[in-house]
């Protein structure tokens, strides 16, 4: 399923910690209701995307330089399977 990454900044985050604490929102990349919000760290989540994804190192490093922004990053259409959402608590009718 394609869907789009968005994080925030978690209020607990202290510079020069190491992980980032992120909330995520997960929806669909096609515009579909399904918003989902799944709370994670900068380290969590970029081991997930270089493990179940297939997107570019390059795309992977921009986006986590973008991590600590305080208005967030963005990856869209990313292509996630339903056992990767699934087990990040995202559920599929």
């Amino acid at each position: 399923m394609r869907v789009d990454l968005i994080t925030q900044p978690s209020d607990q985050f202290e510079s020069g910690t190491g992980a980032i604490p992120l909330s995520l929102t997960i929806r669909p990349a096609c515009g579909l209701p399904g918003e989902y919000q799944f709370p994670t760290d900068s380290e969590e989540l970029m081991l997930l995307l270089r493990q179940k994804t297939d997107l570019a190192a390059t795309v992977l490093e921009r986006f986590e330089g973008r991590l600590g922004n305080p208005i967030g990053a963005r990856l869209l259409g990313v292509e996630l399977s339903e056992r990767v959402l699934t087990d990040i608590g995202y559920f599929i009718d």
